[in-house]
Order: structure tokens, then C-alpha cells, then sequence
């Protein structure tokens, strides 16, 4: 299949309240992970305006590209001219509970909700070990997104998928 006969990615958008941190994980990973046949961004219904440096040095230290990555407001992909969206995931439960914009596009969305890393506290080693954990919860369930046969299952389907990935048994890697 030559690069203009396959498939328009298929895109994700990954919220939180604030933006800098678990989002910003799932965004990355997914779109390593996705490897062109997904699209990912991140955002936050109160943004914090920056990237959590411990995210960034996680994710420089697995070879990620960094420089893209933003903290921004979610009000950015319900405006004209936003990516239709796919699929939207919170992945923290303060944004699972407020009321979100309308989605153009109406995608599929799920929680997948996990321990915020930017809440921890400790030494460097301690903070360090709460963002490895979201960064292996995170990875494990895109994983299985990923792996997913979207073009065998029906919405119905997909969507109880969906929602089994972020009730995902977070098990150590």
C-alpha cells in the first residue's frame, strides 16, 4: 500500500484538568505507539500553561520527541478548524466529571483514569517513581488500544473495549 492509499490516522485526545503531566504522557506514547495509524494531542479544561519538567525528563530519557508538546486548553479541538476527533479519554477523575465541550465529530470516549505524578511528593527518586508508574499504566493500556482491530468492531463493541482498558489491571511491567 503506497502512503497515499492508506487510511487517515485516527485521532485521540487525551484530557486532564491541568495538562502537564499524565495527558502529556498519553499523548506521546500514543503517538509512538500508534506509529502513523493514530494521532494524538493532549489538554486540559485548566491548564497549567507548562509541561510538569519531570514528564519532560521522563520522556527525553525514552527517547521521545518533546519539543511539541504544550500544556493547552481543551477548548482548542471544539473550536473551527480542530482535528475531528476519534476518540477522547480523561485520564484523571476531576476531568471525567466536568462537562466538556461538544466534540466535533462526536467521538468515542472512555476514562481512564490514574494517580496524578505532578501530586507527588518526596525526594527526587520518589517523584521520579510516581511518574514512572503513570508513564507503565498509561503505556500498558494505549498498548492494548493500539492492538485493537478497529475495522473489525463495531461501535458498540469498540466501545466496551474502551472502557475495559481503563478498568485495566495495572501490573507491573
Amino acid at each position: 500500500m503506497t502512503g497515499k492509499d492508506a487510511p487517515a490516522p485516527l485521532n485521540g485526545l487525551f484530557l486532564c484538568t491541568g495538562n502537564s503531566a499524565r495527558s502529556i504522557l498519553a499523548e506521546a506514547i500514543l503517538n509512538r505507539l500508534g506509529a502513523g495509524r493514530f494521532k494524538a494531542w493532549s489538554a486540559g479544561s485548566m491548564p497549567k500553561g507548562e509541561v510538569n519538567p519531570h514528564a519532560l525528563h521522563l520522556l527525553e530519557n525514552y527517547n521521545y520527541p518533546t519539543d511539541a508538546l504544550r500544556s493547552k486548553n481543551w477548548e482548542e479541538f471544539a473550536a473551527a478548524g480542530a482535528p475531528k476527533l476519534d476518540f477522547v479519554f480523561t485520564v484523571c477523575d476531576n476531568a471525567a466529571n466536568e462537562v466538556c465541550p461538544i466534540w466535533p465529530g462526536q467521538p468515542m470516549s472512555a476514562h481512564w483514569g490514574l494517580p496524578d505524578p505532578a501530586a507527588a511528593t518526596g525526594n527526587d527518586a520518589e517523584i521520579a517513581l510516581a511518574f514512572a508508574d503513570a508513564y507503565r499504566m498509561l503505556w500498558n493500556r494505549i498498548n492494548i488500544f493500539t492492538s485493537l482491530p478497529m475495522e473489525s468492531l463495531d461501535g458498540m463493541s469498540l466501545q466496551r473495549r474502551l472502557e475495559a482498558i481503563g478498568k485495566t489491571k495495572d501490573v507491573g511491567a
